[in-house]
């Protein structure tokens, strides 16, 4: 077994806890395979299946939220920030008051995948109050992913100073495969993740250094490209660029300074990558799953010299979304652990990480079906963001008998 044996049991009801959903959790068995590529190494596919006795309580903190996508939890017990992908941002505060829309967002194109996307506080929210968002963008010949920044009044009904920071190149018309996180180093830098629009044709832009399809850029927090990028120089290639050969990154985060991204494959495939700068990632030359047609991606292998290996894989999926590092005393046992937003078959996935590698997995809340983004509150609860057309703001914590 590995350091630890938790399980979730997460009920459906507000504020009571539901064991039957914890059988439900603890008997999660691995579906059939799509593809029968063989990992490079055993600790990247279908770690040691965990559950716990961490009986938990959900509440519902706000419904009626349509396709919300990203929240932020604001300082001070100020409340969340959600976006909705039709194009709204709202705050909704601490008792659940949903708010009108906030006013000055600039236009988004909100068809199929895209809208408003990612929503981050700047390092220096409480001096500046600038905010950061990520969003489908329209422009002249398509649609693009894009990135923002504005200044939020102090009662959060408008937006001031609202400029983009970056800007994806091409542009298509082809609203898929957006991305998109936005989040920050601290040493004045900001990563934006994309993905490749989808199609056959834009998908090979995921190995093209002259666009930022299927890209995780790295820029200034006013956009410009850092001089210690790994492009920066080459004249073929776009400055802003970080990695390249991503699918559809909607997951980031940064641990011990180090880049973490989750990314969706097609049928089978979806990877955690450890990114680093100037690395190559692979689609769509290789992949661990296959396209949606059966046939095989790229060269029909998982494994090619001077490409990356993902640290981990899932064949079927789970359609990642949001990602954190859970660090908090109220599920302390989980610290350093990955908690995945999962959109099919739904819940939450942890992972537990030794040495950047993945010990064990766990499925939790699968009940409460596709989940978009997950935060944790200053008292180590979950926030968690279910994407449907009612959606709700949940928050998972522990019961009182635990």
């Amino acid at each position: 077994m590995t350091r630890r044996t938790l399980t979730l049991l997460a009920g459906a009801t507000a504020l009571v806890a539901m064991p039957a959903f914890a059988q439900q959790d603890a008997t999660f068995t691995w579906g059939e395979r799509n593809t029968d590529l063989a990992p490079a190494e055993d600790s990247q596919f279908r770690a040691e299946l965990v559950s716990s006795g961490i009986e938990t309580e959900r509440e519902t903190i706000v419904g009626g939220l349509v396709h919300p996508w990203g929240i932020e939890v604001l300082p001070d017990g100020g409340g969340y920030l959600v976006t909705e992908r039709e194009g709204r941002l709202r705050h909704v505060s601490a008792d659940g008051t949903l708010s009108d829309p906030i006013g000055g967002l600039p236009e988004v194109d909100a068809r199929e995948q895209g809208g408003l996307l990612d929503v981050a506080l700047g390092r220096d929210f409480a001096n500046d109050r600038m905010v950061f968002w990520t969003y489908a963008k329209p422009v002249e010949g398509g649609v693009v992913t894009a990135a923002a920044k504005g200044r939020l009044n102090e009662d959060m009904t408008e937006l001031t100073d609202v400029t983009d920071i970056f800007v994806q190149e091409p542009a298509v018309d082809a609203p898929m495969h957006f991305g998109s996180r936005i989040l920050f180093d601290g040493n004045g830098h900001a990563f934006v993740t994309t993905g490749e629009h989808f199609t056959q044709e834009n998908r090979q832009l995921a190995q093209d250094l002259g666009t930022t399809f299927g890209k995780v850029v790295r820029i200034t927090l006013d956009g410009e490209a850092p001089e210690d990028n790994p492009f920066v120089g080459d004249d073929s290639a776009i400055d802003t660029i970080f990695s390249y050969g991503h699918r559809n990154i909607q997951g980031a985060l940064l641990m011990d300074g180090t880049l973490w991204t989750i990314e969706h494959g097609p049928k089978g495939g979806d990877e955690l990558n450890l990114t680093e700068a100037g690395k190559n990632y692979g689609w769509p030359v290789i992949s661990y799953g296959e396209q949606y047609s059966g046939n095989p991606v790229g060269s029909g292998e998982a494994q090619q010299e001077g490409v990356e290996q993902p640290v981990y894989f899932w064949d079927p999926v789970i359609a990642p979304a949001g990602m954190l590092a859970y660090d908090g005393e109220m599920f302390a046992d989980w610290n350093g652990d990955l908690l995945i937003s999962s959109l099919y078959p739904g819940g939450i996935v942890r992972l537990e990480m030794e040495d950047g590698k993945v010990v064990a997995e766990e499925r939790l809340a699968r009940d409460v079906g596709r989940v978009r983004d997950i935060a944790v509150e200053d008292d180590g609860s979950l926030l968690v963001l279910t994407d449907f057309e009612d959606g709700q703001l949940l928050r998972i914590s522990t019961s009182g008998d635990s």
